[in-house]
């Protein structure tokens, strides 16, 4: 009876042993990740994952890292046997996938699948970033990440109130879609983009289009925004900015008329993330070149 109990007590100090083993070893394992938000990809690397990021969709271009990275297509024309042929151990995404067809064929083809929904406000972003840092094991990271965003804001903020604001500029911010291949108007929506000129000081345009909001030259010369914000890769693909005055209806304006047509990343923009603070006072520079805003 005794040798039955020794050897009982023994086989349970292994099997616990090697559970409690494993549960440690997958926690740290490296994993082959298909990542297809730009908001999402941004935040793994920032928590020190990206190693495991071994494709992504078309629009992650931060950091620099994810632009060497295979990429899937754009987020929302995504081809299943893409990211099947990725052989991934996991697929994140923030449920602004499609086509529609494309998620059930991931799910029926067996892979992992991952969904982190939200990050439209400061505070649903912040969450996300935790949830994230959470699901890999490193929640301390999303802390120092959620803690430099809002001394970063509040940065922002103190130097928004120090400037001497007598007319406040309206702010149009124009867009080179990949996926479509035409320009575009972002700002006007009262998305992130329209939130991110306010944080800064300006007023998103008012600018009235039907469907995506395509240039129409009439439009641009009733908006007349004052400032626009030409997203990197349209910019660049125009030339500058003498050239990109070319797209319709833009050398009608007064940004146009004034010289102040600006580039600017499109990945610091379109979303938030743990350098939105620094962000808002990039933009902020651009508004009001002449005060003393602070480093970002």
């Amino acid at each position: 009876m005794k040798k039955i109990l020794l050897f009982s007590a023994f086989a349970f100090i292994l099997f616990s042993c090697g559970r409690f083993g494993n549960k440690e070893k997958d926690a740290n394992k490296d994993m082959r990740i298909v990542c297809v938000s730009k908001q999402l990809n941004e935040m793994i690397f920032e928590l020190g994952k990206g190693h495991d990021i071994v494709a992504v969709d078309l629009s992650s271009t931060y950091p620099d890292s994810a632009k060497l990275l295979p990429n899937v297509g754009y987020h929302r024309m995504l081809s299943a046997e893409g990211i099947i042929s990725m052989k991934p151990d996991l697929v994140i995404h923030d449920n602004d996938m499609g086509p529609a067809n494309v998620l059930p064929q991931l799910e029926k083809s067996g892979l992992n699948i991952k969904a982190f929904i939200g990050g439209r406000t400061i505070d649903s972003t912040e969450l996300m970033l935790k949830q994230l840092a959470d699901f890999f094991g490193v929640p301390e990271k999303a802390d120092s990440l959620n803690k430099k965003l809002d001394a970063d804001l509040q940065k922002a903020k103190d130097a928004l109130h120090l400037i001497n604001i007598k007319d406040t500029p309206t702010v149009m911010i124009i867009q080179f879609g990949r996926a479509s291949n035409s320009f575009f108007v972002m700002s006007g929506r009262g998305g992130v983009p329209d939130k991110m000129i306010e944080l800064a000081g300006g007023k998103p345009s008012h600018y009235d289009a039907n469907g995506a909001r395509q240039l129409s030259a009439e439009a641009m010369a009733t908006a007349n925004p004052d400032i626009i914000i030409a997203t990197d890769y349209g910019f660049d693909k125009m030339g500058g900015a003498e050239n990109f005055k070319t797209v319709p209806g833009v050398a009608l304006t007064n940004a146009a008329k004034n010289n102040r047509i600006y580039r600017f990343e499109e990945h610091d923009i379109v979303y938030f993330g743990p350098r939105t603070g620094e962000n808002i006072i990039k933009l902020m520079k651009l508004f009001y070149p002449d005060a003393n805003v602070p480093s970002e």
